[in-house]
């Protein structure tokens, strides 16, 4: 089932997850563990997460480097039709410009399409991180907009190659992203806010937010996006907090702000199990006051750990 569909049926706030694929070299299993602890709670739909290549620099032997491409979190596709068989729920795989061409791209949503995916979650992607700036493959997309629109097209049987005859239509519901605190290359909330209507106008039919720790932003967020005609579902996105190393990390990687009360409990704390709690304490807190406000769905960033956002499901749903 869709996404959109899933929000259009419910009777009431809906729970959701982000998982990642295991890193190169282990198996499944980590995986499974992680959603047999959560299923219970009945996700709607589970986010897979796609990780582009990184380069590596390896001693040749003759005192000169070579740069090696890795994947250190391969398997996406294979997951989302692991986790659909094993447990009869909706996968939400993310479709990123990162390490693309047009025909990669292609190629990938043609074996989602194979496999009964119905939905994708289209992302620009982050930049390999020794480049600092993001690049796009010759022939691939700059922009998360362009990427919408290259999934419309196959929805609408528009194929790379215009002498395909016969060609069968694809039928993914699009999800894109959304910045609370606008994405960081953007130089304000307001042009963000049209860089996420356009994506909204290419045919995106629902938001998942960028994590946030007051609810105040992802109100006053939600706002101007209705303001600026903005009208499909918007999801929050949420994740507690598990270490105190988190107060600076989180902030420099996602470029966020957190709260001074939060703050404040955590520097007090003593240890990184008292974390865990005020972190767990904090997000049903969050989780309970958007419910309230009627929100379409949770969605919980469990970065492959489900004992928090088990805690947290069983509080509020």
């Amino acid at each position: 089932m869709k996404v959109i569909e899933h929000i259009r049926n419910a009777k009431g706030t809906l729970f959701s997850l982000e998982i990642l694929p295991p890193l190169k070299g282990q198996n499944i299993q980590s995986l499974f563990e992680t959603m047999d602890q959560l299923m219970e709670y009945q996700p709607a739909f589970v986010d897979v997460t796609y990780h582009r290549e990184e380069y590596v620099f390896r001693d040749a032997g003759n005192g000169l480097l070579e740069k090696h491409v890795v994947k250190k979190r391969p398997g996406t596709v294979g997951i989302c039709a692991a986790i659909t068989n094993r447990y009869k729920v909706d996968t939400v795989p993310h479709i990123i410009c990162g390490g693309f061409s047009r025909q990669d791209t292609e190629d990938a949503l043609i074996d989602l399409n194979f496999v009964g995916i119905e939905n994708v979650l289209v992302l620009r992607g982050d930049p390999i991180r020794s480049e600092g700036r993001f690049k796009p493959e010759p022939d691939g997309h700059a922009y998360a907009t362009d990427l919408v629109r290259q999934v419309v097209d196959m929805n609408e049987g528009r194929y790379l190659d215009p002498d395909l005859r016969d060609v069968q239509k694809t039928n993914f519901c699009i999800g894109v992203a959304g910045y609370p605190e606008k994405h960081f290359e953007a130089p304000n909330l307001n042009t963000d806010l049209k860089y996420l209507k356009a994506k909204v106008d290419a045919g995106a039919e629902f938001i998942v937010t960028q994590m946030f720790f007051d609810n105040t932003r992802f109100f006053e967020f939600t706002a101007k996006c209705r303001e600026a005609g903005i009208d499909v579902p918007i999801i929050p996105g949420l994740k507690p907090l598990t270490a105190k190393s988190q107060l600076s990390v989180i902030p420099h990687h996602f470029h966020i702000d957190m709260p001074d009360e939060l703050v404040d409990l955590v520097e007090r704390s003593r240890n990184d199990a008292e974390v865990r709690e005020i972190g767990v304490q904090w997000c049903i807190r969050q989780s309970r006051e958007l419910k309230e406000a009627g929100v379409p769905v949770l969605h919980y960033y469990t970065m492959g750990k489900a004992k928090s956002t088990a805690e947290i499901a069983k509080a509020v749903f």
